[in-house]
């Protein structure tokens, strides 16, 4: 048989079992790169020469290698660089136990740091200047204005881009399976092997993948239409 439905139905909810993890790396990423890239914002900001082009070139480096390079270095290069340490200083390190996940989430957030970090600058660039302005004049402090009316404006504007590559990371994921994280690819190759049967397989992983991302699109559009009812009602005041 060239496709066999009944083994594509019973490995759906195999296949389905990796959802979990792949969200998990997912969400994970993102909070920690979008915390990681304010960072490097915020350094660029201070407009110290050797500080703004030590962050242009992370960012460059980063976004000019491919996600499965950058996964394979922290991978194979994270474990003797702790080792060598924790035999040098002495330090509690146990490399061996070191989970697969933490050296995934730590090669997914450095790659969306490098995004976030110009998405930031972006979706702070579209605020108006006068927004900052008008906020001083009755009183406001720096910090205040930026956290009640600059941040949750520029916010807004990058609920899009912030969708965008939310979607793209739920994709992204698939290539944990290459450091032994079992997520949805995994668990899909698993089976194929299995039985022999890799239409069917990647087909439901297929399916899988692009229900997740219709969910998360419909989320994200409704996400930012209710936070733009809450901005213009800002702006008018």
């Amino acid at each position: 048989m060239f496709f066999d439905l009944d083994f594509a139905l019973k490995s759906f909810p195999e296949v389905l079992g990796g959802v979990p993890m792949t969200l998990l790396v997912t969400a994970t990423s993102i909070l920690l790169g979008f915390a990681l890239g304010f960072l490097i914002y915020s350094l660029q900001a201070r407009k110290r020469r050797w500080l703004t082009a030590l962050c242009r070139l992370y960012v460059s480096v980063v976004r000019g290698t491919p996600l499965l390079v950058q996964l394979y270095i922290v991978y194979f290069a994270v474990p003797p660089l702790l080792h060598t340490l924790s035999q040098r200083y002495g330090l509690p390190l146990k490399v061996a136990d070191i989970p697969p996940l933490a050296y995934a989430l730590t090669a997914f957030t450095i790659n969306t740091s490098a995004y976030m970090s110009e998405l930031i600058r972006s979706a702070l660039s579209s605020v108006e200047a006068g927004q900052m302005e008008a906020a001083q004049s009755v009183g406001m402090s720096a910090w205040q204005s930026y956290r009640l009316i600059i941040l949750p404006q520029a916010f807004v504007e990058a609920i899009p881009n912030i969708g965008n590559m939310f979607l793209g990371l739920i994709k992204g994921t698939s290539l944990v399976y290459t450091v032994k994280l079992v997520e949805v690819m995994a668990r899909a190759k698993v089976l194929a092997a299995y039985g022999l049967r890799y239409i069917e397989v990647y087909l439901v992983a297929s399916l899988i993948y692009w229900g997740l991302s219709i969910c998360f699109e419909i989320l994200f559009k409704k996400l930012e239409q209710v936070l733009r009812v809450g901005s213009r009602k800002l702006k008018a005041i």
